[in-house]
């Protein structure tokens, strides 16, 4: 029995729970209904992240016996996916789901290449047509493996596109193997991919938290032509807030400028008790930041913003944002919207439950992200 790499259409209620009820959906776009009818029996256990992720590493081992690599590594990236850093399953199960995604999605080691940024070696990734003049470079965000995108990648392939695919600092195996956390001079890295390719006129695509980054880097690199923030983030401490209750939110605010740390510490140990989300946030802020506490992370965290750099950007730039997404709250599209004084144009495009594509980076229709990206890139580029 084998199962092939896809994109999926559809959104579907599966967990109370808004946060695991969105990463179920993330995870289902690529494995489709198949990949649905092994989770469903376990719905209602989804009560905790022990839960979570005991489960899905069960069923990966399940699709693996049958046959069924493709599900079987989704699984295992599910379960991997809420593993804290220190949890002994991680890298073994790390280590293991990388190259089932990869050989899944016919991408052959040959594809890979690491380019050197500072104390970084960063790993790229090459598919599709290599010489169809149509370049668009692609990274993650604030939780994700380049891997997680390949099925999206291997569509923007078959139809002409040559995809440069690259975790950066704090991100993927840059940041769980090798230890190097973010950094919001995101033309660091994007240059170090651009010179080591000796490519020029390109299309940069940044995901969820990329959205940012993609705009920073674009501020600084000619060589960046068109820009697609998938979602738009405009600023990362903005939606650490939106996360919160109102009054919760002023407290921070007030806690932050007093620099009192141990008493924002002392809080966010306490709304993270009964808050999945806030607890797997506080988790990954930590380690995709380098900071050795949550305060420490909420202030490093406020250097992710488009404020200081939006003016100097001069491209072709793509909006994005899902109407009800949970994450980015979409008064950052009318914020980045305005901020954007020097594009050559501004495209602004909102995505709505009717699409099924109204989630964070379209989670439920990433069939149409792609296919809006792809002829919005191409619209630029020759016109």
């Amino acid at each position: 029995m084998t199962c092939d790499p896809d994109l999926f259409v559809g959104w579907h209620e599966l967990h109370p729970d808004r946060h695991l009820n969105f990463q179920l959906n993330r995870w289902a776009g690529f494995g489709g209904p198949r990949w649905l009818e092994d989770v469903r029996p376990f719905l209602d256990q989804f009560k905790n992240y022990d839960a979570w992720c005991s489960i899905f590493a069960l069923l990966g081992e399940r699709a693996d016996a049958d046959g069924r690599a493709f599900h079987a590594a989704l699984h295992f990236r599910a379960a991997e996916f809420f593993m804290p850093p220190g949890d002994p399953r991680k890298m073994p199960l790390r280590r293991r789901l990388l190259p089932m995604l990869r050989a899944a999605n016919g991408v052959h080691e040959s594809a890979r290449r690491e380019v050197l940024y500072q104390n970084a070696r960063l790993p790229v990734w090459e598919l599709g047509v290599e010489n169809s003049g149509r370049t668009v470079v692609i990274f993650g965000g604030f939780d994700s493996y380049i891997e997680d995108f390949f099925p999206a990648f291997t569509q923007l392939g078959r139809q002409g596109w040559h995809v440069v695919a690259f975790d950066g600092p704090g991100q993927g195996t840059v940041l769980h193997d090798q230890q190097v956390p973010f950094t919001p001079h995101w033309h660091g890295p994007v240059g170090a991919v651009l010179d080591a390719l000796n490519l020029n006129d390109v299309t940069v695509v940044g995901i969820s938290l990329g959205g940012c980054l993609a705009l920073r880097a674009a501020a600084f690199e000619p060589r960046i032509r068109r820009v697609v923030a998938f979602d738009v983030l405009a600023d990362l401490h903005r939606v650490t807030l939106y996360q919160q209750p109102k009054a919760i939110a002023a407290g921070l605010e007030v806690l932050l400028a007093l620099g009192a740390r141990s008493i924002i510490n002392r809080g966010a140990k306490s709304v993270a008790r009964n808050n999945l989300q806030q607890q797997w946030m506080q988790t990954q802020g930590m380690l995709a930041f380098g900071a050795p506490t949550t305060a420490r992370a909420i202030e490093a965290a406020r250097a992710y913003h488009t404020r200081d750099i939006s003016h100097l950007v001069t491209q072709d730039v793509l909006l994005m944002a899902g109407e009800d997404d949970h994450f980015i709250p979409i008064d950052q599209l009318g914020m980045q919207d305005r901020l954007l004084t020097s594009t050559r144009s501004t495209t602004l495009r909102v995505f709505t439950r009717a699409e099924q594509a109204q989630a964070h980076c379209q989670v439920g229709n990433l069939p149409l992200a792609v296919r809006v990206m792809s002829d919005w890139a191409r619209s630029k580029q020759e016109g």
